[in-house]
């Protein structure tokens, strides 16, 4: 564990692993993103937890992810995701379909270090259907009174972007307690943050309480404005043109090609 330079935090992101990360507005990690996809990782079960918007839209239209698992890709109120959506339709991609709920459930049965998790919403929607890795059984201590059992999402890393970390590598991520369950439910967690802190975090009886113990964190990296252009909670809010414009030029393969040309391998980020 550590402060490292962007690209070596991210070495273990390989091809094929399953990697978590969090809603838009808990904190993503772009600018790790932009790197993943200059690298050119490959065949990632992406985990969004529990919807994504253009950190996946990116990466599966970069051809980076095999299998995705959430319960919404969307650009919210610029519209729907283009490269997501083009990939569903021409049958690239591979989509484990679920629910809110169920995401977190799932997350939280490996939290606990429990191999499933029941979950009764689920009972009469079609989605048990195409999920034959989730089961229905009776509950055993009623009668007539089904339950659905599913799986724990293991993730090999999680990856998201917070406000800060200090040299320990203790990482402060405040009230988005999403990314607790990020962090406590994966094998490794990799954090890029807005700046490192000096003293210990966990000695200061204010921040203490919104941080992330070090011995949880495989590596930290300082990425300033990382999330963008999405928002930060609390520091800065979303480039509602920078995404607009990203959905009408990622309408056609050819203006993704030449957004990622422009924003992800020219380095011009902001």
């Amino acid at each position: 564990m550590g402060i490292r330079p962007l690209d070596e935090a991210l070495l273990a992101i390989t091809d094929g692993c399953m990697l978590a990360v969090p809603r838009e507005v808990s904190g993503v990690a772009m600018a790790a993103t932009r790197a993943l996809i200059r690298r050119g990782v490959k065949r990632l079960h992406v985990v969004a937890l529990p919807t994504s918007s253009l950190q996946a839209d990116l990466l599966i239209g970069a051809g980076c992810v095999e299998t995705l698992e959430t319960s919404a890709v969307s650009m919210g109120e610029f519209g729907p995701a283009p490269r997501f959506t083009a990939a569903m339709l021409a049958g690239s991609l591979r989509m484990k379909d679920a629910t809110c709920p169920a995401i977190y459930a799932s997350m939280e049965a490996s939290v606990k270090g429990v191999p499933f998790m029941p979950l009764r919403g689920l009972i009469g929607s079609d989605l048990v259907a195409h999920r034959p890795d989730w089961k229905t059984i009776g509950n055993p201590y009623g009668d007539d009174d089904p339950i659905v059992l599913l799986p724990a999402i293991k993730p090999d890393v999680a990856l998201f972007h917070a406000p800060m970390a200090d040299r320990a590598g203790n990482v402060w991520i405040g009230r988005t307690r999403d990314l607790a369950t990020l962090c406590y439910a994966s094998a490794k967690t990799i954090v890029t943050v807005e700046k490192i802190h000096d003293g210990d975090l966990l000695a200061d009886p204010i921040l203490a309480a919104g941080t992330l113990p070090g011995f949880y964190v495989e590596a930290v990296a300082v990425a300033q404005n990382g999330a963008w252009p999405l928002p930060l909670p609390d520091h800065y809010p979303a480039d509602g043109a920078h995404l607009a414009d990203y959905v009408k030029r990622a309408a056609t393969g050819e203006g993704f090609a030449g957004y990622l040309d422009e924003f992800v391998h020219a380095r011009r980020a902001a």
